[in-house]
């Protein structure tokens, strides 16, 4: 289903003609997916085509979806020319989960900007854990069928010196569950938000609220974060349950909602989005509380899911925000994601000589890959 974004009597009277308020330079109209009505990133998209409607006349269809594919698909198709994705981003670049299948592979995906947000390991007050490390032998919370969640337990668990063979794995069905679970006292950790409504409950119960700390020196943990996704950060929030400005939560970054093209999209039409958002900022920055992250001094740095695409780079340099550090990552993320790219190519052509079925596929990509590029 597609979502038509409303423009003001002013916005319609710019799409009659060719001015624009701002310098960006944008189409009448655009296409974009975006994650399910009522999501954060919904109605971050919805503000952002709200504001490029009252700057530059543009009008701006929403495609919202719950599922991965179903925000892949119509960007690979070319039915939409801008993806706002989260984690599902660096599985397609990797092809995993459901991007594993010999219909997908690789993605050759590219970033243009993404909302930092943050995520750590949420831990009940009485449950005796200090430090990640501390999480050995306790119960956690694993999600069927959301890897966006699992991997990032996992990266924390890898801090740690810990994987899911050293702790007691409780199966729940949601990301919802397993936080009902922690306040239930049916597990010891959750990896989330700190924003999620459920752990205020939990600070307020009588087993209270931890976080697990993620010091930003301790450099052998964060090497062992990065070896599970090379798309996380450290970071510090002060905002969140159980967090507050005198006691603040090292924890890490991600980036959510990711703005998405393909390695392909025409580099002057993204640099021209990229300036959009930038001089649009004023108009959607109070959105919503996420919003204000929307800044490309915050939205336009690395790491993110993918690398960048040069369109987006060519606004941000101008604006002083890429910075060598981050030209430094994005070449080896481009390099990451050739390698893969080449090892799946590979791996079709070592499939069809060994005759290896579909059902066997999966596998099959799986130990190919690991030897590959280990």
């Amino acid at each position: 289903m597609m979502h038509f974004i409303k423009m003001t009597g002013a916005a319609l009277a710019l799409a009659a003609g060719t001015a624009s308020a701002g310098e960006a330079d944008l189409p009448k109209s655009m296409l974009w997916a975006t994650y399910d009505v009522g999501s954060s990133g919904y109605a971050e998209a919805s503000a952002i085509a709200d504001a490029f409607a009252k700057e530059y006349g543009t009008r701006v269809r929403i495609m919202p979806s719950g599922t991965s594919i179903g925000r892949l698909l119509p960007l690979k198709t070319g039915r939409v020319q801008y993806g706002w994705l989260a984690n599902e981003l660096f599985f397609a670049t990797e092809a995993l989960y459901d991007f594993s299948v010999r219909e997908w592979g690789p993605q050759d995906l590219r970033v243009i900007a993404g909302r930092p947000s943050t995520f750590g390991m949420a831990v009940a007050g009485d449950a005796g854990i200090g430090t990640l490390a501390d999480i050995r032998g306790k119960r956690v919370p694993w999600i069927k069928a959301n890897p966006s969640i699992n991997i990032k337990v996992e990266a924390l668990l890898a801090f740690g010196g810990l994987t899911w063979d050293d702790v007691e794995v409780v199966e729940v069905p949601s990301y919802g569950a397993a936080l009902k679970a922690l306040v239930d006292g049916q597990v010891d950790v959750a990896g989330s938000t700190p924003t999620a409504s459920t752990l205020y409950e939990l600070e307020s119960s009588s087993r209270g609220l931890d976080w697990a700390p993620m010091p930003a020196d301790n450099a052998e943990g964060w090497e062992a974060i990065r070896s599970v996704a090379s798309f996380f950060a450290p970071a510090t929030t002060t905002q969140g349950a159980g967090i507050s400005e005198e006691d603040p939560a090292h924890i890490f970054a991600v980036r959510y909602p990711m703005i998405t093209v393909y390695a392909d999209a025409d580099a002057d039409e993204v640099y021209n989005f990229t300036r959009a958002l930038d001089e649009t900022y004023g108009i959607y920055s109070g959105a919503t509380k996420a919003t204000p992250q929307w800044a490309l001094k915050h939205s336009g740095t690395t790491p993110a899911d993918a690398p960048f695409h040069p369109g987006a780079i060519r606004y941000l340099e101008e604006i002083g925000v890429w910075s060598e550090k981050d030209a430094a990552w994005n070449e080896e993320r481009l390099d990451r994601l050739a390698a893969v790219r080449e090892a799946w190519d590979s791996a079709i052509e070592a499939a069809l000589d060994e005759g290896i079925a579909d059902k066997d596929w999966a596998a099959f990509w799986a130990e190919y890959k690991a030897n590959a590029l280990q």
